[in-house]
């Protein structure tokens, strides 16, 4: 069994052993972490829009030839929630393979302490961004 890339879990503990008072505070810190869209998926050519979410929000997994994951997001600024779970995984992921990141606990917000912190609808559409993102690499890497 593949452990979840390193960096990832490093983030979920970060956030579990947090007061609670400051998850809001550190889970926004992330929606600067999103890497801007390379010039190919300007207009979202190729991505997955997440319905689930509130915003308007775009995914797209590339297993690349050595088994690397490469992630994009995008998210508009004024959501900063939902962007900042684009910045965790988009952090948490970076160079991890592709059994890592089907590894990635399906509950993986929920272990971060995020349920306590903000809403149901927000979990959801983080929990889908997920769903989706590891979706697509199942299919890439099947």
């Amino acid at each position: 069994m593949t452990d979840m890339p390193p960096r990832l879990a490093e983030i979920i503990d970060e956030f579990a052993s947090a007061p609670r008072e400051v998850v809001l505070e550190m889970l926004l810190e992330f929606a600067d972490a999103v890497p801007a869209l390379p010039a190919e998926l300007a207009g979202h050519d190729g991505m997955e829009q997440v319905p689930e979410c509130q915003t308007a929000f775009f995914l797209r997994a590339q297993v690349q030839p050595d088994g690397v994951v490469r992630a994009y997001f995008d998210c508009p600024p004024e959501a900063p929630t939902t962007r900042a779970f684009a910045g965790i995984l988009a952090e948490g992921l970076a160079g991890a393979g592709a059994a890592e990141v089907l590894a990635v606990p399906d509950d993986l917000y929920a272990r971060m302490g995020l349920d306590q912190a903000i809403s149901p609808l927000r979990v959801r559409g983080g929990t889908a961004i997920l769903a989706r993102l590891k979706r697509q690499v199942r299919e890439q890497a099947a």
